[in-house]
This record gives C-alpha cells, structure tokens and sequence, in this order.
C-alpha cells in the first residue's frame, strides 16, 4: 500500500494570512511580461500580418481561460483521477504521429490539426509529467531510497511520456521534460547515486541522439564559434547579436528595428528577446530579466506554505518548467546555449505556451486559495 503523505508545514511556521503574498506579486510579475509580449510581438510581425498580433491575443486569452478553470479545480479530486489524466496526456501525444491528425512543420510532427491552429501537445505533458510524479512521489516518499519505488518507477513515468515527445522530434522539450523530472526526484529525496547515474545516461542518449542528427550536431558545434558561422548554424544567434548592439541602452524605438524586417526570421517566436533588446534596449531587457528573477523568487517563497508534499512537489515542478525556459531561451539569444527553439515564458508568440503558462499561473492561484482554507492548513487530513 502507498505511504501516507506527511505534513511539510512545521506547527510553528506562521499561516499563509500573514504578511507578504508572494503570488500576488507573481501575478503582477505575469501581467508586465504578458504586456511587453503583445508590444514586441505587434512591433515584431507589423511589416507582415496584424494576423500574428491577434494570435497573440487569442492565445493569453485562452491562457487567461485556462488559468480561471485550474484556479478553480480541487487537485485533491484530480490526483484521483491521475492515471486517467496521464493515459490522456499519452494518447494526444501518440495522436500526433497519425497523418491527418497530427500536423507535420518543417520536418517535425509535434502538433495537432485543430483546423484554425495547430496545438502543440508537448506543452501539456509538461505540466502533465508534473502532475502525475508530484501525486507518485507523494505518496511513495518513505520509498525514495528503494531502487524501484523510489527510482525506476518514477523514472519510467517520465520516461513514458518523454519518449512520444523524442520522436517527434523534440530533443529541446524531452530535455526539459526530463530534467524537470530529475529535479523533482530530488526534491523528493531520492539517493545521490541514482540521481547521478540516471543524468549520466540522459546524457549519453542525448548524445546519440544529436550525433545521428546531422542538424542538431551542426547547431552543436556551431555554437562554439558564432561569428565563424553566422552564414549558417549560428545566422540567428548572430543577428540577435546584432540586434542588441544597435538598440544600446534605450533602445531604438517601437517599430524602428530593422533584424526582424530584413535578417531575423520568426523573431516573434523564439528570438524575441532580441526585438525587445533593439527597440527597447539594455534597460528594458534587465527589466525583463529582473522581472523573470522575481518571478521565481516570489515562487519559492510561496512554496515555504506548501501544507503537504505534493503540492510542494506539484508548485516546484510548474516553477521549474518557466525557469528552464526562460533561462534556456534568454542563453539562446545572448549566444550562451546551443540554437533550441523554446519560447519565452508570457512574451514568445505561441498560443500552446501562453495555454501551458495559463495552467500554471491557474496553479499558483488555486495553491494560494488553497492554503488559506483551513481544510489544508497543518493537520489537516492526508491524502490515500
């Protein structure tokens, strides 16, 4: 039989009534960014189509959307439910694969064919690898020293879901998947050594996986000289580079940049960071930054409430998902980290991240309410 979860809360740490209200913060933190990616987006994409600035709009509104349902789910009755979720967020995944249905972009079948747009169903087994580790863990976490409760198991979950994400292929959004899921089997106190060996072999098999890309290997080595390759794999990086030299400290003005007219293509999407950075400058993008930062910040200090482990486990997962991101996408721009496409967090044009960013804004909100109920204050009942 499953463990009983235990209570994180110690009697003496102070009700979440008190003081500060970290997701409040968090939430203001979501408006500036979701703001300033309307801004860049409509600046980024007016010289071809208003098209992508109203996408924009229908995808934070859908977000909106999403973020209102979740805020207002009792997670206790989806855990219940768990496996029926996963067996859902696996079948659209393997539904992707079937011509038709899925809808294949530049040699990669990642998305559904909703007639009008295209949904982009990794974005959900994010949240949906999340979910279903934090409610395991949970509920396995006197287990986590046994090899095959407290690691293979959880391991073959991530796997289950990881492995439809690889072969679309994705070898960005498996990454994430499965380093978000390393990361909360730390957290859930698996041992050292199961950890390390388990990074050990993504590694090689990420390594396999690029060495017999011949794409991903160029963008690979690439990386390691941007200027001697700016005619090729590194074109954007280069560019992006470019971008933020000549927008300077305040930047060249809404509507004045000229990489994304005439040198950076799809600068709404992935490189849009480098459109902030030229028409708004350094100012604004260390604004940009600092405000990804107190985001994050903000979201660990709310965690500090987490009445139970896997809501703990279920909030650390959503915030390590936006973190990631943001970090990967900001390393890509300033030429730190290998060309992946992997949106901005709030700002990138792209209707199934603003849905995934909704679902965990929707998350914090429900978490937050949740923790001010005395139903989940310490001492409450567990759930089995």
């Amino acid at each position: 039989m499953p463990a009983r979860e235990l209570d994180l809360t110690a009697p003496t740490e102070p009700g979440p009534r008190a003081g500060f209200n970290p997701v409040a913060v968090m939430l203001v933190c979501v408006a500036a960014l979701c703001t300033l990616g309307l801004i860049a987006v409509f600046s980024a994409t007016a010289y071809k189509s208003s098209g992508f600035f109203w996408k924009q709009v229908l995808g934070l509104a859908l977000g909106a959307g999403a973020a209102w349902v979740v805020a207002r789910l009792d997670l206790e009755f989806c855990r219940r439910h768990v496996w029926l979720i996963a067996a859902a967020v696996l079948g659209l995944l393997l539904l992707v694969a079937i011509p038709g249905i899925g809808k294949s972009v530049n040699g990669s079948r990642r998305w559904l064919n909703l007639g009008f747009a295209g949904f982009q169903v990794s974005e959900l087994a994010k949240i949906g690898v999340v979910f279903v580790l934090a409610h395991y863990l949970a509920l396995n976490q006197s287990l986590m020293e046994d090899l095959k409760r407290g690691f293979l198991l959880p391991l073959g979950i991530i796997g289950a879901l990881a492995g439809p994400i690889m072969l679309q292929p994705d070898f960005g959004t498996t990454a994430l998947v499965g380093a978000v899921g390393v990361a909360l089997l730390f957290l859930a106190g698996a041992r050292w050594r199961y950890i390390f060996s388990s990074l050990a072999l993504m590694a090689v098999l990420f390594a396999v996986a690029v060495a017999h890309n011949p794409n991903r290997l160029t963008r690979l080595t690439a990386f390691l000289d941007v200027e001697g390759n700016k005619q090729a794999g590194t074109y954007q990086v280069y560019q992006s580079f470019l971008g933020f030299a000549a927008g300077g400290l305040t930047g060249a003005g809404l509507g004045q940049g000229r990489q994304q007219v005439y040198f950076l293509p799809e600068a709404h999407t992935d490189f849009i960071f480098a459109v902030v950075g030229e028409e708004l400058g350094l100012v604004v993008t260390l604004a940009t930054v600092l405000t990804f930062l107190v985001f994050f910040v903000c979201g660990v200090l709310h965690l500090r409430r987490a009445p139970n482990q896997f809501q703990f486990l279920l909030v650390a997962g959503a915030l390590l998902i936006v973190a990631l991101q943001a970090i990967v996408n900001l390393g890509v721009v300033v030429g730190r980290l290998p060309t992946k496409g992997m949106s901005l967090p709030f700002v990138s044009a792209g209707m199934s991240n603003l849905v995934l960013m909704g679902i965990i804004v929707g998350l914090l909100v429900n978490t937050r309410r949740a923790w001010l109920r005395d139903d989940v204050l310490p001492g409450s009942r567990d759930f089995r």
